[in-house]
Order: C-alpha cells, then structure tokens, then sequence
C-alpha cells in the first residue's frame, strides 16, 4: 500500500510538473502573440530621433494626372498646403495640373526620372510597367477604403508598394482614397447576369476583362469620349468615378438607370509618388512633415469626398432611377471575378503576394465586421423597419 501510495503521489507530482509547464507554455505563447497589441510603429522609429529645424528652402514640383477643374485635383492641392504650413514655407511645393508640365499619363515617367520632384498618383495606371500596381488601386470585390487603409499602415501594404516603386527610382505614400465608385449610368435596365450579356458597356482594367468572359461587349473609352459614347448609343452604359466626381460630365441627364452597387472598385486608393535623389536631398525634419501631411491628406480626402458622395446620391435620386443589381447577380460577378484574379495571379508571383496579402486582412477581420454589423447609422425609421445591416 505505501508503495502504491509513493507512486500516485510521485505519478500526480509529475502530472503537476507538465500541467505547469504547459499552463506556463501557453501563457508564455498567449503573451507572445499580444506583445505588439498596442504598439505605434512610428514611435518605435522616432523615439530615438534628435529632430533639428533645417533652414535650407527647397522648392518641388508636383504633377498630376487630373486637370485643374477635376474634384481629385483638390487632394494633391491639400497636400501642398499642409507641406508649406507646416515647414513655415521651407518646403514649397507647386502643383502643376494635366498638361501643364507633362501629359496627364506621363507623370510616372516625369518622377521616375526627375522632370518633376513627385505627382499625385493612380497606381493602377501604371499597369503596363508592373502587373502588381493594380490591386494598390482597386479591385472588383476588393478592399473597401477602411480595410485599404487598415493594410496600407498596419498590415505590410506601403512596403510592398515601395517594393516596387522602389523599382522605378520612387518612394511612395497613400494620398486619398475615393470610396466605393458609382455603377454603371445605363439606358438598359440590367439587374441579372444575363442581362449584361450583349450588352455595351464602358469601364476599364480588370473588371473590363471580367465582363468580357461574362458575355458583355466592353468598350475602354477615355473619360473624354464617356459622355458621347453614351448620348450616341456607341455603348448602352458606362462607369467613371464616385458620385460626387461624376457630377460635372452630366451623365446622369443622357440616362435612364444608374445600376448599383460599384462592385468594381469597393475603394479607390491614390498616391504620392516621389522621386529617391530628391527624397534623399530632404533634411529629416521635412521628411517628417511630408509624411505626416500625406496621412492627413489621405484622411481628409476620403472624409471629404464621402460627405460630397452622400450630397450628390441625395441630388441623383430625383434625377435618375436607382437601380440595385439582385444578390444572385452580385454572386455571379464575384465568382466571375475569382475565376479572372486567380488566373492573373497564377502568371504573376509579385501579383500573387500582394493579393494574398490583402485577402489575409479579410479574413481576419470577418469576426470583427460580423460582429459590429448591426449597428448601421441607419435613419431611425429605417433601423426598426428591420434594415439592420449595410
């Protein structure tokens, strides 16, 4: 019986021993993935930084590809002003619209090689020099603007940009992003997938190949040629921006529908493209100051594009039918539109990295979106009608 006993005792202190050590293990591992919960990234980069005030004025130029009269043309003027406030004028920057400098497509070129200091900037036109840039703009069913930001600054995004402006002589930050775009203006009402089939329609990127495999006609007009493809039937329906920015070229008065949601780009994110010998030039203090004003610029833009967004939505629906695609043919487009990526991302490894990088974001914050998704600042007729969710 005592020996009995002694091997229980010697048996449970062991058992004890390994229930510690894997309690210990497991804390240990628990404090291990919640070490970095809380941290800010950029005081862990200038806590250490002995800032000194320069005294040398320096002088850019900054390209766009928008004309002066264009809403996105505000963004890069934003930017230029919070710079010169900020630096008390030491670093003055003039913004030089479409044409005025260079041509509105050939601003990449412009800061790659120096003509121009830095440009405001769409990643995604600048496909034809690396496939990778499109998903830093926007994708059909990709990430809206909280989620784009949330990758960007939290989740590898800006470094994976750089990686490959980097490429190209250029560093780059987030400068505005536009929201989700305005569906198709259309004089045929189209709200099933076989709707589209045949139909002629007007958009651009991926989304224009995707439509194509699902039996539409596309048409990549410019934005010039938009309004007339329209009025002349040379294309029965056509998307360009967001609404606020739609306004001026008038296609709601040449149409019967808008078709609705603007499932090819949830969140249209812009840029600062800057040139590296004139990045490297820049004392470290105004390196700073033009950091921190691309973050407030590419915040203010959105929350001010948004408020405009929702003031030209209240203007367009006494102007033109809102029509709202049926959920069967939302699905449609995002199987056709898995189909199309996953065959882009097959021939493109960088493009696959950059992808799969923004699709783990989504997944890990599925719990979290689920979650907070009842609470939508509904009106309050429309919460209690039962309209819960967005």
């Amino acid at each position: 019986m005592k020996k009995r006993a002694v091997l229980m005792a010697l048996a449970c202190l062991i058992l004890s021993f390994f229930l510690f050590s894997s309690i210990s293990v497991m804390a240990g591992e628990k404090e291990e993935t919640l070490k970095d919960f809380g941290i800010d990234k950029r005081h862990q980069k200038w806590k250490g930084e002995k800032w000194s005030t320069s005294e040398k004025k320096i002088k850019w130029r900054m390209v766009e590809p928008w004309p002066a009269g264009n809403l996105l043309h505000n963004w890069p003027q934003h930017f230029c002003d919070s710079v010169r406030a900020a630096s008390g004028g030491r670093l003055d920057i003039k913004l030089f619209p479409a044409g005025a400098l260079v041509p509105a497509m050939e601003v990449f070129d412009a800061v790659s090689e120096g003509t121009a200091e830095c440009a405001h900037s769409v990643a995604g036109f600048w496909k034809g020099k690396e496939e990778a840039f499109v998903p830093f703009w926007s994708l059909p069913y990709g990430l809206d603007a909280e989620m784009t930001a949330i990758w960007y600054y939290e989740r590898g995004g800006l470094e994976m940009l750089n990686d490959i402006y980097g490429k190209f002589n250029m560093v780059a930050f987030p400068l505005g992003n536009a929201g989700q775009e305005m569906g198709f203006y259309s004089n045929k009402r189209a709200v099933k997938p076989e709707d589209f089939k045949g139909m002629k329609l007007r958009t651009m990127g991926y989304f224009a190949d995707i439509l194509n495999e699902m039996g539409a006609s596309v048409s990549v007009l410019p934005p010039t040629e938009i309004y007339l493809g329209l009025e002349r039937g040379i294309v029965d329906a056509a998307e360009f921006s967001g609404p606020a920015a739609n306004i001026p070229m008038g296609l709601h008065e040449i149409s019967k529908y808008v078709l609705e949601p603007g499932l090819h780009q949830p969140g249209a994110q812009t840029d600062l493209i800057i040139n590296k010998k004139a990045w490297g030039a820049l004392p470290n203090d105004l390196k700073a100051i033009v950091e921190i004003c691309a973050r407030e610029t590419d915040a203010w833009a959105n929350i001010w594009n948004e408020a405009l967004n929702a003031r030209a939505m209240n203007y367009y629906k006494d102007q033109i039918e809102i029509v709202q695609m049926d959920d069967k043919t939302l699905i449609a487009f995002r199987k056709a539109t898995k189909k199309y990526v996953d065959g882009r991302k097959a021939k493109n490894a960088l493009l696959k990295k950059v992808i799969d990088s923004q699709e783990e974001l989504r997944a890990e914050f599925e719990v979290w979106r689920d979650c907070r998704g009842r609470v939508t600042p509904w009106p309050y007729e429309v919460y209690i009608s039962g309209r819960l969710r967005e």
